[in-house]
């Protein structure tokens, strides 16, 4: 896939203390050693424009997507904010709900999936077992099959906890990975880069307001080549 050099911000909402944004597949959220151009980066250079700010803006990372999945991003624009948020990601009061499209039927309608993880750095993967070993960690996801066609599951996925790849070694150790998730020995390929994972909702406090704030975002049109109705189906969750 051609480097991705810039890039249109697509703003979902935006006040003084958050900017929550659509971060499409193959778009880093920060930078890491291949000097792509970065989602905050962008959001950053947004800021200081439209509010003609001087020297560094300020934008808190509160929480990320993998490179390769879609959906929705939330920054802070002050410390208090991003003090606040990072502490209600951290303790799980953030409700998020993920779409995912995945290889096979899942024969259950729905279910959950409770394994213990761990991080292996020389792989740069997750590693998963079915029963608590030393330095693993507990994760928790509940799903629900959505729709079936051509032998892929749309599935509704909602994480109780935030482990690193959570989602994506979930379902592959299930027999159903995500489609182009090569890492975790998916067979079918989606578009280069790219996985069917899109983080679709996300409910909220507001760190100031306090108001309960809900934002949703859906998957990238491309999907529908897959799942014709998507959208359809989608309206209705």
């Amino acid at each position: 896939m051609a480097e991705i050099l810039d890039f249109k911000l697509r703003i979902i909402y935006e006040d003084n203390h958050l900017l929550v944004v659509e971060k499409l597949p193959g778009i880093l959220v920060q930078g890491d050693s291949t000097k792509r151009t970065t989602l905050i980066e962008v959001a950053k250079r947004y800021i200081k424009e439209k509010y003609k700010k001087p020297g560094n803006v300020f934008l808190g990372i509160v929480h990320r997507l993998d490179r390769v999945t879609s959906g929705i991003v939330v920054f802070a624009r002050t410390s208090k904010s991003a003090k606040r948020l990072s502490e209600s990601f951290r303790e799980r009061k953030i409700e998020k709900i993920y779409l995912a499209i995945c290889e096979g039927n899942i024969a259950k309608e729905e279910g959950k999936l409770r394994n213990w993880l761990s991080w292996d750095e020389n792989k740069h993967k997750t590693q998963i077992f079915d029963n608590l070993v030393p330095q693993s960690k507990e994760a928790l996801t509940y799903y629900k099959v959505l729709n079936r066609f051509k032998n892929l599951s749309l599935v509704l996925l909602l994480p109780q906890t935030g482990r690193k790849h959570q989602l994506r070694v979930q379902l592959s150790h299930i027999g159903h990975p995500i489609l182009g998730d090569k890492k975790y020995n998916a067979k079918r390929k989606f578009i280069k880069d790219y996985i069917a994972l899109h983080c679709f909702k996300l409910k909220l406090e507001h760190p100031i307001k306090k108001e309960i704030m809900e934002f949703k975002i859906n998957p990238p049109s491309f999907w529908n080549n897959l799942f014709p109705m998507i959208h359809e189906i989608v309206e209705k969750i």
